[in-house]
């Protein structure tokens, strides 16, 4: 008789999205909330899960963020509810910004010229 099980981690983007400014690039993005499982599967379904961790991405620059597991539930459950900047954890914050040697205008970190004063960076 065969068994066949496997124990791996799975990520499942949730139905909610919130606009927002983010506070690492100053842009106007969008938060996405993921959530990350453990799941043990038995002929390829799942059993049961555990070690639930809820992350939220800014669309704008890419960073990653955790929260709280009581509002990750909410937010699962589809009880509407808004992150506030003080829910956000940082974890990986992609966005450094950069200036012109020679004008000092805020430039993005993929240009290679200055759109103010055209000097190459």
């Amino acid at each position: 008789m065969f068994f066949i099980f496997g124990i791996t981690t799975k990520e499942d983007k949730l139905d909610f999205t919130q606009t927002f400014v983010c506070p690492n690039c100053g842009a106007y993005g969008r938060l996405e909330v993921f959530v990350t499982y453990t799941v043990f599967t038995l002929f390829f379904l799942p059993i049961f899960k555990w070690n639930k961790r809820y992350y939220v991405k800014s669309t704008c620059c890419g960073s990653l963020y955790s929260i709280d597991s009581d509002l990750g539930r909410d937010i699962e459950k589809g009880i509407k509810t808004k992150i506030e900047e003080s829910d956000l954890r940082p974890i990986y914050t992609g966005y450094s910004q950069r200036y012109c040697p020679s004008c000092h205008y805020p430039i993005d970190p993929e240009f290679q010229f200055c759109p103010r004063c055209g000097s190459r960076l």
